[in-house]
């Protein structure tokens, strides 16, 4: 059993953590074996994520003046964290993925960019695409009048080039 400093060492480092936070998924893995585990922890690694299993109350009393509060109390059983300052499409696509592999593995709670959402919001934004998916479409909507607009202008001119060319064969222009 730890010692009480120990406890409270764990709850300011969980509180650090804590305060720095945008984008928390809570989840419980019960029944979870090691090497369903290994699997989890190396797709939230790939999300660019990180993961923690925590008490319940050290959780709970770590999370008193953050924004994660909110998400963090009364919770039951066996508990763990995602959590990231990236993307948090990313994540809750990882773990969707995973928890669809395994029933085992739930979501509790959730929040993101500081706001608590419950787990179908979890799922619905697992269904969006990823930032950098919609900086591309979004460019791409904005490079896409110029494209047309410097394709209509070097037309003009290749057409004209067209016809000078057509008259010199046909000898008309002298």
């Amino acid at each position: 059993m730890k010692k009480k400093e120990d406890k409270k060492k764990d709850i300011d480092a969980l509180r650090g953590d804590l305060a720095e936070l945008k984008n928390l998924f809570i989840t419980s893995y019960e029944k979870l074996r090691v090497s369903q585990d290994f699997e989890l922890r190396k797709a939230i690694r790939g999300a660019g994520a990180k993961y923690r299993v925590v008490k319940n109350n050290l959780a709970e009393k770590a999370s008193e003046g953050t924004p994660s509060e909110q998400v963090l109390k009364g919770l039951r059983g066996m508990t763990s964290m995602a959590y990231t300052s990236g993307d948090p499409v990313a994540l809750a696509k990882a773990l969707t993925a995973y928890a669809k592999a395994n029933p085992a593995f739930t979501f509790k709670a959730g929040m993101v960019e500081g706001r608590a959402i419950d787990v179908k919001s979890i799922v619905d934004l697992a269904s969006m695409p990823s930032k950098e998916e919609i900086f591309s479409k979004l460019l791409y909507l904005i490079n896409a009048p110029a494209q047309r607009l410097l394709g209509t202008v070097n037309a003009v001119g290749r057409n004209l080039a067209v016809v000078v060319d057509q008259g010199v064969k046909e000898n008309k222009f002298s």
